[in-house]
């Protein structure tokens, strides 16, 4: 049986030493009489990789050749992505990736047409790097009605936060301290802004409760205006700050899906993860609690996923596995501003007592929080948990007060 790998960056890389170090046990675990990595397609020349030999630059070559079963895409982006996957997948291939934007974004369409051509489409690494958390909800945890999930998705905001949270650095200096150790790109827009965490949870949300969401649908907030004293008065509350993404299942059969800033109490089995950590907590009917945690990137974590599902796709080669979930459809994604929770708020007041009552009288009692060297007019509070869009509405509606930062408040 043969291969090929499509992009022969980081993880591509990873992919093709793994299957070069450890070739004898990936036979064997994948039942196969052999499993050899054909071809590496990528437009760089890389005239010292022990792989040159392997290099093509045409697509065509390993979509006509009929002894590639399996395809591994560690390409990224969709634009090539998708038009090579779904030309994979439509000539009877099997197809495994590490690409979260592409499963997000067109994860449907792609296990639709592998059911129908009888192939595989596997992604585990597009969520958690090395994290083992797609096949488990998948398989170990099928027998629950899964109630939410919350996850911390992107390490490179944990790292931010992490820095501001034990090191009092300003975002601004935690963001470049990223980008020198490699964690945070150049332009770390997908990063800060929520949008690789919105793509992970629009994955996870669809494969626990069985339709497609996109992207577009999900409320994303990230982290860029987050503060040194908003971190200080997590502290005062109990807990500290860091980015969630979060799918939650409604009585009414929606599902409300956000990323954001959150504060998480101290107990919570997410507050104690940092640095480029990520971890998922699977919230199940009959398991209660789960959470997998590690490293949710890096070349050798990722390529290990990828090459996990290489041995699967060749193991099921013969037979489709039933893996996957419906259509959207409208109004499934329910209204963020509909959603139960507390807020925390940050802003600032001349007379913060009058400030106060009138917040307890509009929305009821609040949790008044406090930090060194405030300045006299800065005003911080904690509020009991209502529909977002109506607390909103009423702090916004306080007279005397100005609304400086509004963060959530998790409840697990």
């Amino acid at each position: 049986m043969f291969v090929a790998v499509m992009g022969f960056g980081t993880v591509g890389s990873g992919v093709a030493e793994l299957l070069d170090k450890n070739h004898d046990s990936i036979v064997k675990k994948s039942m196969q009489d052999s499993l050899e990595l054909k071809y590496i397609l990528d437009i760089r020349d890389f005239p010292d990789s022990p792989y040159k030999d392997k290099l093509i630059k045409d697509f065509n070559i390993i979509l006509n050749d009929p002894e590639i079963e399996i395809v591994v895409e560690t390409m990224g982006g969709v634009t090539f992505a998708y038009d090579f996957v779904k030309k994979s997948l439509l000539a009877g291939k099997s197809v495994v990736t590490s690409n979260k934007e592409l499963v997000a974004q067109h994860g449907y369409e792609l296990l639709t047409i592998a059911n129908e051509k009888n192939v595989n489409f596997l992604f585990e690494a597009s969520v958690g790097g090395g994290i083992p958390i797609i096949r488990p909800m998948a398989q170990c945890l099928a027998a629950n009605e899964i109630d939410s999930i919350a996850g911390i998705l992107n390490g490179t905001t944990n790292y931010i936060l992490t820095k501001m949270i034990t090191e009092n650095q300003s975002f601004d200096e935690a963001l470049k301290k990223a980008q020198e150790l490699g964690y945070a790109e150049k332009d770390p827009t997908a990063d800060v802004d929520g949008h690789d965490s919105c793509r992970k949870i629009c994955i996870l949300a669809a494969l626990a409760f069985g339709k497609h969401v996109y992207p577009d649908s999900v409320h994303t907030e990230g982290i860029r205006n987050i503060t040194l004293s908003d971190v200080a008065y997590a502290a005062c509350w109990g807990g500290v700050i860091k980015l969630i993404a979060s799918a939650k299942k409604l009585d009414n059969g929606q599902v409300n899906v956000t990323v954001g800033p959150t504060f998480v109490a101290r107990h919570s089995q997410l507050a104690g993860v940092d640095d480029v950590f990520n971890a998922a907590l699977i919230r199940g009917d009959a398991t209660g609690d789960v959470v997998f945690y590690g490293k949710g990137a890096g070349k050798m974590p990722t390529a290990s996923a990828v090459v996990a599902d290489v041995i699967d796709a060749a193991k099921h080669i013969e037979k489709k596995k039933f893996f996957g979930w419906d259509a959207a459809e409208d109004n499934y994604i329910a209204d963020y501003n509909t959603a139960v929770t507390a807020l925390y708020v940050r802003g600032t007041a001349d007379d913060k007592q009058a400030v106060i009552k009138a917040l307890n009288d509009s929305i009821g009692a609040v949790h008044v929080l406090t930090r060194e060297n405030a300045p006299e007019n800065e005003i911080a509070f904690v509020t009991n948990p209502a529909a977002e869009g109506e607390l909103k509405a009423k702090i916004n509606a306080v007279s005397g007060l100005s609304v400086t930062s509004v963060i959530r408040v998790a409840d697990y």
